[in-house]
């Protein structure tokens, strides 16, 4: 009984070539739908980045202050969303040229040793303010040294004090480990220093065309 309803099944599609046209249609739907499906879930891998994207790529925004203040003092200034300015030494710093890279780091400079300043709640009390030229510490390579400057105007939160037993963080890892300092400028101040630093992809070309 089951042989004579498929064999009238298929006698039926043959005779009514709409049908088949209708199954075949709906077949190639449904794979092209599979298919995407499986290019989401599985991407082409000559796609995906080589490297995953740091914490800084995925939390900050970049931007540079190339030559600050002195020929060769590029500095970043990565700005976390909250505000927060992240101050350190960019790749091409004039500093990581030096044979051996930098050997000391010393936060007293100008009136006061910046690795003393003790901020504490909400209200940041304690909490020095500076202007973008202020003097964060001193960097020193075998042959010479070189000063750090905020970039950014506004209140100093924080130093990278383990720079002082551990100087070799800004040759190994100067974008992360190895950051200078924590500010956090007025929204009326940081809109006014931005305008003057540059985003990534134009300190990236300013740096490779020189």
């Amino acid at each position: 009984m089951n042989n004579e309803a498929n064999n009238l099944e298929k006698s039926s599609a043959r005779n009514n070539p709409t049908q088949n046209l209708d199954q075949e249609l709906k077949e190639e739907v449904e794979g092209d739908e599979e298919e995407k499906l499986h290019e989401l879930l599985l991407p082409d891998i000559r796609d995906l980045p080589t490297t995953p994207p740091s914490s800084v790529q995925t939390n900050f925004v970049s931007y540079f202050a190339p030559d600050f203040v002195k020929p060769g003092h590029d500095q970043y200034v990565y700005r976390h969303a909250n505000g927060l300015c992240v101050i350190g030494l960019a790749p091409t710093h004039v500093a990581f040229k030096d044979e051996g890279g930098i050997t000391a780091v010393d936060f007293n400079v100008g009136k006061s040793d910046r690795s003393g300043i003790k901020v504490t709640g909400k209200r940041k009390k304690n909490a020095q303010h500076f202007e973008t030229n202020t003097a964060l510490c001193k960097v020193c390579t075998q042959n010479d040294s070189y000063i750090v400057r905020c970039c950014v105007k506004g209140s100093l939160l924080e130093v990278n004090d383990r720079l002082i037993k551990h100087p070799e963080l800004l040759n190994s890892s100067a974008e992360r480990e190895g950051y200078i300092a924590i500010i956090m400028p007025r929204p009326a101040d940081w809109l006014k220093v931005k305008a003057s630093l540059l985003g990534l992809e134009e300190y990236k070309k300013l740096r490779e065309g020189s």
